[in-house]
């Protein structure tokens, strides 16, 4: 069953977090996922959010899970980390 992982990010460090960018991608492509929004424009109608939304789409949860704790995109947290702040979460399709 499909997974997303659903992802909002204020960023205070650009110069880092576009380290990270640039590792992310190809992480999310060697565990075959598919990003649906990066990064586009979001109009909140309940709630709150964080600047930067991100939605990908992986094969199945241990796929995302898989490539969460992968080398690869455990390299490119150590730049996105110290660079913002994140909410991560993965949700099962249906």
């Amino acid at each position: 069953m499909a997974t997303y992982a659903v992802v909002q990010v204020d960023v205070s460090n650009p110069e880092e977090y576009a380290k990270y960018a640039e590792l992310a991608g190809p992480a999310v492509a060697k565990y075959g996922g598919e990003f649906l929004a990066r990064g586009g424009e979001v109009e909140v109608m309940e709630g709150t959010t964080r600047a930067r939304c991100v939605l990908i789409k992986f094969p199945d949860m241990e796929t995302a899970k898989a490539f969460y704790h992968g080398p690869e995109y455990q390299e490119a947290l150590s730049y996105a980390l110290p660079a913002s702040t994140r909410d991560y979460k993965f949700v099962e399709g249906i």
